[in-house]
Order: structure tokens, then C-alpha cells, then sequence
């Protein structure tokens, strides 16, 4: 999916980086760590926040909605039903249309339940809900989750909060390679700004992190290092790489060279 900036469901944002609000040391720190990184779109959980209140350090008050949009998601669901009543309260609030779904299949491994998953996105999006779901590095539930109306696909690079990189990228190219229509945005599993770039640099049309910035020992400098590494993977996939070969090849032509003897 081919464009200089991220878009969704026809909305362009003006960064391809997704932060989340969790797991920041203080709320000053996560304010500027998400100033740091430029991104225009936030994650916010909805069953960890009051969704009566509001002033003071309500984390649904700390963005100008001008510049910053809000993605409220269902993280600690584990079910089809939870999930659903959860992006309904979300808009009930007046959150948004939007909603990162997720159904958590395993506790350990916080795993999608791609049933779960594919249920919830059918109803949502018949209730005129933007989902975006998160989900496991498998085509076949990307391809499924597109055609039930989803309006992008968020697949795991890795566990959630596990920092580990791209664990499986022939399946997550796989992905990218076919899923053309709505953008591809890797979610989870991104530990520094290196992963971030090789992540961009196979195609993909935006990262969602937020353990990779939150737990870092300096979170502000490590959102600046993760805003750069996506622009620079993201111009470097534009750019094409050279073809790997087994052998060198000169940096200078031979023709025309000077001969000495």
C-alpha cells in the first residue's frame, strides 16, 4: 500500500508510528516520550481507564485531540462478547469510531484467539465501528479479517512486551506481500529501533509499540530512535535495496580504467 502517509478507513495520519499509554514510569515521562516520537495516533486501554471521569491526570485528557487521535482498545479481553461490549462503551463514551481489537486466547502468551477474533470484527464493523484488529502472523486469519471488513491488519512480530524483533519473517512477509488493500502494522514484539527498520524495510505500513518506548531506561530518547528508525526503514523499503550476492562485486566500473604498463 503504497502512500507518504499512513491511512486508514480514507483518514491520513501524519506519522506511520502508534505509541500506547501503559507501563511509563510517570505521566510526565509518557507525555514527553510521546511528544518525542511524533506519533499522531495513541493507543488508550479502555477497561484501565475511567471513562466517567475526566480533568486532572485522566490519561482521556492528556492529548490535544487537534493533533493526537485517540485508539481506544480491549486489551484484557478474552472473549468475542467482552471485547464487543468494550468497543461499545469506548464509543458510548464518545472515544471514537475507531477500536484496536483485540481477544486474548492465552494468558501466558497473550496469544490472539482468532476466533474470537474473526466473530468480533463481523460485528463491529456491521455496528460501523474502524477495526483494527491485532492478531497472529498467519495469511490466512489476515486475509479472513480483511475480507470481514477490517479496515487494516495488526499482526505480532513477536510476543506482546517481549522486545524479541521479528521472530517469523518469511509468514509476516508473506502477509505483506499480499495484503495490499488495507494497511499492514506490525503490533508487538518490537524491542529497539533496529527492529523498527527492519520491520518498515520488508514493507510493512506502520508499528504499534508501546513496551519497546515505555520500559526503556530513557523512554524520551528511545521514542525520538524509534520515530527516526520508522522514517528511515520506511524510505529505505521506498528507495529498494540492492540483491544480496554471494560474492563482491566493485564499487568502480572496470571500463575505462587506465592502464598502467
Amino acid at each position: 500500500m503504497k502512500s507518504e502517509t499512513l491511512i486508514i478507513a480514507g483518514r491520513s495520519y501524519g506519522s506511520r508510528l502508534i505509541v500506547g499509554t501503559g507501563k511509563y514510569p510517570t505521566p510526565v515521562i509518557m507525555r514527553r516520550a510521546i511528544e518525542a516520537s511524533g506519533a499522531a495516533m495513541v493507543t488508550v486501554a479502555v477497561r484501565r481507564v475511567d471513562l466517567t471521569k475526566r480533568g486532572g491526570d485522566n490519561i482521556l485528557d492528556a492529548f490535544d485531540p487537534s493533533s493526537v487521535t485517540l485508539l481506544p482498545n480491549t486489551a484484557g479481553c478474552y472473549t468475542a462478547e467482552e471485547a464487543i461490549r468494550t468497543a461499545r462503551l469506548a464509543r458510548e463514551a464518545g472515544l471514537s469510531e475507531l477500536i484496536k481489537l483485540e481477544v486474548i486466547g492465552d494468558e501466558r502468551t497473550l496469544f490472539p484467539d482468532t476466533e474470537g477474533l474473526l466473530q468480533a470484527t463481523r460485528v463491529l464493523v456491521k455496528e460501523g465501528f474502524v477495526v483494527l484488529p491485532y492478531t497472529n502472523d498467519d495469511l490466512v486469519v489476515a486475509r479472513r479479517l480483511r475480507d470481514a471488513g477490517a479496515a487494516a491488519v495488526m499482526p505480532l512480530a513477536a510476543p506482546i512486551g517481549s522486545g524479541l524483533g521479528v521472530q517469523n519473517p518469511a509468514t509476516l512477509r508473506l502477509i505483506l506481500e499480499e495484503i495490499r488493500d488495507i494497511p499492514v502494522i506490525v503490533d508487538a514484539g518490537v524491542g529497539t529501533a533496529s527492529d523498527a527498520a527492519i520491520v518498515m524495510e520488508m514493507g510493512a505500513d506502520g508499528v504499534l509499540m508501546n513496551t519497546g518506548i515505555a520500559g526503556a531506561t530513557d523512554p524520551v530518547r528511545m521514542a525520538r530512535a524509534m520515530r527516526l528508525a520508522i522514517e528511515a526503514g520506511r524510505l529505505a523499503h521506498e528507495a529498494g535495496r540492492i540483491p544480496r550476492k554471494p560474492y563482491a562485486t566493485a564499487s568502480s566500473p572496470i571500463d575505462g580504467l587506465i592502464r598502467r604498463d
